[in-house]
């Protein structure tokens, strides 16, 4: 029997892994999962690595190491997290060489959350990682705060592969979709070539409904309960299709540039009610990403239906919006909320690693 996870990539849709540790690697489950699965790229977030470095031992070595070479705790970090990517990313380098165009094989990793509304350090960091990592099938990800858009837009300019993430709303989507094709026309002004450069824009499905459904049901919206997420990705892409076939971007097309795909992100159902494959499944559809949690990806392989569905009922997608704007629920104010909770999402576990890092470096230094 075909594997479920593998078939959606007859509907040109690529799936990545939401997670990494160094156990996945260690026991050549991801290895497992690239052979098996069809898994074709990677993404992680402060919240995986924390997991990751504080739920065991595998990372004290490397940490006492750095610690007594006198390293601050966010180095110690990022330390660890560059080995990490590095590995990865040469686990995933025949992925990206099969492709002709670079589109898969990617590994992402992400500026410090602190950093989300400061568009000098974001981009001060981009271009340290990206240096640090040295791979050419890394991203960086940046989170689509209207601070950090310059940031994006003199990255892709830089050169460097952009992951832009805690997208929630459209007009931020096309704001970012500019960021990307501006820093392109900058880089091929200047005569740098731009058929090398991937971007992806992350846009962040679950937790939209999560906020929303409450309040549909307050409104006698009951019916669109899990409904508006999707009907969002599903106009942001019609945005993607537009754009990338518009006058402007096809001269950059003809330069070597490759459009910046969606990326569906926290995929996994939050409501027990629906379906824990729900927004895989409703969302497949040509040049998109999806990254999955472990535990998605392997219910999918269990009972997952791998359809293209991205294009169904665009009018019904149209209208699940008109009727909550109608309602008195402004999408934006929702977009803006979600994107603040995100960056906090992100700090509180972020600094939990800083501390669980210190907390180590201290041990450490205090046995030397």
């Amino acid at each position: 029997m075909e594997n479920n996870v593998k078939k959606i990539h007859d509907f040109d849709q690529s799936i990545w892994l939401d997670f990494i540790d160094r156990k996945i690697m260690d026991t050549g489950e991801l290895q497992k999962l690239i052979d098996e699965d069809g898994v074709r790229g990677l993404t992680s977030n402060p919240a995986i690595f924390e997991k990751a470095i504080s739920s065991g031992s595998d990372y004290d070595e490397d940490i006492k190491k750095l610690a007594q070479e006198g390293k601050s705790n966010e180095d110690i970090f990022y330390g660890v997290a560059i080995a990490d990517i590095q590995r990865a990313a040469d686990l995933f380098k025949p992925v990206y060489g099969e492709e002709i165009q670079g589109a898969d094989g990617y590994v992402s990793l992400e500026v410090s959350p602190h950093l989300a509304l400061n568009t000098d350090g974001t981009l001060q960091q981009a271009r340290t990682l990206w240096k640090a990592v040295d791979r050419n099938n890394v991203m960086i990800k940046i989170p689509g705060t209207a601070p950090c858009l310059p940031a994006i837009q003199q990255s892709i300019s830089d050169g460097i592969n952009i992951n832009v993430t805690l997208l929630f709303g459209l007009e931020r989507y096309e704001a970012v979709v500019n960021a990307y094709i501006s820093g392109l026309e900058e880089r091929a002004k200047a005569g740098q070539p731009i058929e090398q450069i991937a971007s992806v824009a992350s846009f962040f499905l679950s937790r939209i409904d999560v906020l929303l459904d409450p309040m549909l049901d307050e409104k006698g919206l009951g019916d669109l309960k899990g409904e508006v997420a999707i009907a969002l990705a599903k106009k942001a892409y019609e945005i993607y299709k537009r754009e990338f076939s518009s006058d402007r971007f096809k001269q950059l097309e003809a330069k070597g540039a490759k459009p910046q795909r969606l990326l569906w992100a926290s995929t996994s159902s939050k409501n027990p009610a629906f379906s824990d494959v729900k927004y895989v499944e409703a969302l497949i559809g040509p040049k998109t990403v999806d990254t999955i949690p472990m535990e998605t990806l392997e219910a999918f392989r269990d009972h997952g239906n791998a359809a293209s569905r991205l294009e169904d009922d665009l009018d019904k997608a149209t209208e699940t919006l008109e009727r909550v704007e109608q309602a008195g629920i402004s999408l934006k104010a929702i977009s803006q909320q979600l994107e603040d909770e995100g960056i906090e999402k992100f700090n509180k576990p972020y600094d939990k690693l800083l501390d669980a890092i210190n907390t180590q470096k201290e041990k450490s230094l205090a046995a030397a």
